[in-house]
Order: C-alpha cells, then structure tokens, then sequence
C-alpha cells in the first residue's frame, strides 16, 4: 500500500498570541519539545513501516498546504530536518480544509476510472491527512491506529479518527460513534460514524463523556485519494471544479507549486466536516465508502489555548510550567514563558504569564479562549504586533528593529550564507549598513563592492542597491535607516531571487 502524508499548515494560531502571530504562527514553533509542531508532525509516522510489516505499506514524502506567505518557513523547517515534501502547495488564499485536501489529493494521484476500486497503489494512494499544529505524546499508539486506517482505507472506507475524551470539554466538536464495524485484522476497534456534533455546553459534554458514545474530533482523516476526488465531485463540484482548474493553470517555483490565482479565489470555503464526512454519516449517502471512525488514544491535544499547552508541558511539584527565564514563589499552576528578560511570580495561582520582547500577556487560565480578543484589538487598531514578532524572518534570514524614533529606525540583519536580499529600491528613507561580522556584497547604482568587519557604506534615497552573503558565515549588519517614511512597503523590487512580488519587506 502507498501511504502519502498530507499536513494541512493554514492555520494563524491566534489564541497563542503574543508567541503565535499571524507571520509566524504556532505550527513552526517548537511548543511541546525542541521541534517545531510542524517538523513534529511530519516526523510521526517514523517507524510506521517497520513496526507493521504485514502491511507492506511504501510511506512517501509528506505534501504540504500551507498559505503562500508561510511558504519560506515551511521549507526551512523541513531542510533542518535533512527531508524534502514530496510538494509544498501555495493557497493565495484560506479556503478551509476541503479544498486544502482536494489540492493534495489532486497532486498525488493520477486517478484512474472514477469509482475504481483496487489496491491502493503508486497512482491511487492512501491519504493521512493531519493538521501541522497538534500534538500527540504516544507516537506508537498513533502509528497503531494509522496502520488499522490503512487497512479500512485500502477497501474504499473513509477514516476519522476520533480522541478518547479525558474531560467534558465544551472547546471541541464530538463525534458519535454507530454500531461496531467488524475486521479482524484491525487492532484496535473501528466503529460506524453516527454523526458530527458541534461544540457542546458543559452540561452536555459531561453527558456525553458518561455515554461512552462520543469522541473528540481531531480532524484527521484517511481515504485514498481517488475516494476523496469522487466523493468531493459528488458532494460539492464547485470546490473540485475550482481546484482542478487552479491546479492545472498553476506553475511550479522551484519547490513550490502555485495555484492559478482568479480559479482559486472562485473556490468556495468549506470543512472537510461539512463538505464529505457529514453526508457519509447519513445512511445510503455512499455504501461503497463507509464512513469509520477510530478511537484514538494517544495523548493528543490541539494546543489550540495557553490553557491546553498548560496541561501537556511538563509542570513542577505545585503545577506549574516554567519556559525560559522564569521563577516562581509560593505559586500554583502556572504557566510562564519568558523569551527576553527575568520574568519573577509571587504568591499567584491559575495564571498565564507569556512575555516576548514585544508583548506581554497576563490572563486567567480559565480565560485562555479570550486571547483572541487582543488579536482583534491590535488588528482593529492598525497595529503590527498580531502579524509580526520583533524579529521578523524572511527568506534570506532576519531582521529585527533595535530602536526607532521620528525620522530614524535601526535594525540589525542576519542573512544566511549564500542568500541575498532582493535588488530594490526606497523612495523615502537612506540606509547606512555597518558590517558586525562576516563578509558583505553590496550593490550601490552601478558600483559592487565587498564590506568586512566594522567597514559601513550608505545607501542614498533612490538608489539602486542589494545586500548578498557571499560567505560561508552569516552576514550581521547594523541598518541605520533615516527618512520621512519608514514603513516596510516602501520597497520597489527589481530583482527577488525568491519571487516574491508583491509581498512587503526586505
């Protein structure tokens, strides 16, 4: 059986703010262990092959959807791990899961005749289709349930796994399982999918625990991938229609693959729920693909509060979590992360305490869902802090602002061996570079010229110029900008190794 990954990176991941922003959202963040959650995600299914063999199962290279703007982090975070996605698809535009997952399907099959059923082979494979940002502690009982799905997907069932609940929690939609579905070759037990259920009150999620009947949604699926196309052509034709032609009149950019961006822009947004699962779930809708549901218990959790990363970091005799450069005094379940500076807690319970060298937030535990609040406020107020940490990445490296007042703004940039920064323009503000370390190629009008240690050049308002690494160590330089407007998009590109056309920045 062809196995192929799919990891779903759209996520903004707001209610993790200020450590999630908009630019760099909580997926690429390593939250739960040393690893980002992406690079967690991908790394999952290690060992899946070996430790079911009957199977025979072929595991290819993971496809990834993420948003354009993300796709620099994606590919970064991969090349640390020494692997490459077997594609890296750009979404110009969020439109939910369904046709996140129509993309994927679309590029990793060449479907044969509509309603085949056979093996799942090299041009039909098996899909895992996971959200980038979740966090499961026991990878084995996850790679159990996996090969159980393979072996229900092979014969045309579409699989959702659904979490074992360990509370009445009121902050994830329930699935309710039918009547045991039987296959001895399973290992664990595989149940019908009864129904989907919104987000319950308390009340009812404490109904629903004592049932037995009802399982967190955790929002992985698996289907081969000419079962996803046909059902989703079935179900909703306009989401297929948009992303086939999206696909077809889109472009490969080096790793990336680009979608056609008026065809996608056309395509309705919808859940892969409520697209497909919802209408398997009602009976007759497709008895050639049976709706399955997995229970899964594998210390999963969404992360999706400060709350929920509370519960799965490890917490000290009197519950609480320290990150970074934190003490607590006489304090009770607590979670502290601290990014730039001491950060001291006296005689406190119950808190979050997260501090950046930005931002900080301080809430109650049980208010961890409100965060959003604050993300709607600086979005509201025209504010930078919910799209970008102080130090802000790009393809090339960073660069982070040290001070700024009127007129003037320094910032210093890393830029990565081999990297350069787009050939461009201002019409607002001079620039002075100072060389900290590391060797500098500079373009200034129709000179080019090398800058070492502690040597400095300036860049007058319209000039033409570009800074390159053409090193082996990264580049640090001290950016002194002046001028009447100092914003990021005042920038005329005239030449981007990276195609970045209209994004802003360096």
């Amino acid at each position: 059986m062809h196995l192929q990954p799919v990891i779903l990176s759209g996520g903004s991941g707001t209610r993790l703010w200020p450590l999630s922003r908009e630019a760099y959202p909580k997926q690429f963040l390593p939250l739960t262990g040393s690893n980002s959650m992406l690079q967690d995600t991908a790394l999952r299914l290690d060992g899946l092959v070996d430790e079911h063999p009957r199977l025979g199962l072929l595991l290819r290279d993971p496809i990834i959807v993420c948003n354009e703007a993300h796709r620099f982090l994606v590919a970064e975070q991969f090349r640390l791990l020494g692997r490459s996605p077997a594609a890296i698809l750009l979404e110009p535009f969020g439109r939910n899961t369904a046709p996140a997952l129509t993309l994927a399907a679309l590029a990793a099959a060449v479907v044969g005749a509509a309603g085949a059923v056979g093996a799942a082979s090299e041009d039909d494979p098996i899909l895992l289709v996971a959200p980038a940002d979740h966090a499961i502690a026991d990878g084995e009982a996850f790679r159990r349930a996996v090969a159980d799905g393979a072996l229900l997907a092979e014969q045309g069932a579409v699989i959702t796994f659904g979490i074992v609940p360990a509370k009445p929690e009121t902050g994830y939609g329930y699935i309710q399982q039918g009547e045991k579905h039987a296959d001895a070759e399973l290992n664990g037990t595989a149940y019908r999918l009864h129904a989907f259920v919104e987000k319950p009150d308390r009340e009812t999620a404490e109904r629903y625990l004592a049932s037995g009947e009802y399982l967190w949604n955790s929002g992985i699926f698996m289907l081969r991938a000419s079962v996803w196309l046909n059902l989703i052509r079935r179900f909703r034709p306009e989401i297929a229609e948009a992303c086939e032609l999206a696909m077809a009149a889109g472009r490969a950019d080096g790793e990336f693959r680009r979608l056609e961006t008026a065809a996608f822009k056309a395509c309705p947004s919808d859940s892969i729920d409520y697209a497909v699962m919802e209408r398997l779930s009602q009976a007759d809708a497709a008895p050639e693909h049976p709706a399955i549901v997995l229970p899964l218990a594998a210390g999963w959790s969404d992360v999706g509060a400060w709350s929920a990363l509370w519960e799965v970091r490890e917490q000290d005799g009197e519950g609480n979590v320290l990150d970074g450069d934190a003490f607590v005094h006489q304090s009770h379940n607590n979670l502290l992360i601290a990014q730039s500076r001491l950060l001291a807690a006296v005689g406190v319970d119950n808190l979050i305490v997260v501090e950046t060298p930005d931002a900080v937030l301080v809430a109650d535990r049980e208010r961890a869902q409100d965060v959003k609040a604050v993300t709607k406020f600086l979005s509201e107020s025209q504010r930078n802090e919910h799209r970008h940490h102080q130090r802000v990445h790009r393809p090339w490296g960073a660069f982070e602002s040290i001070t700024m007042g009127d007129r003037y703004q320094v910032k210093r940039l890393t830029v990565k061996p081999g990297e350069a920064l787009s050939k461009q323009m201002h019409h607002h503000r001079a620039e002075h570079w100072v060389v900290v370390s590391g060797t500098a190629k500079v373009t200034n009008d129709d000179k080019t010229f090398l800058l070492t240690e502690n040597q400095s050049t300036y860049i007058p308002v319209g000039a033409t110029h570009r800074l390159e690494n053409p090193g082996t160590i990264p580049l640090e330089i001290i950016e002194v900008q002046s001028g009447s407007y100092l914003g990021e998009d005042d920038i005329v590109r005239f030449d981007d190794l990276y195609d970045r056309g209209g994004d802003s920045g360096c």
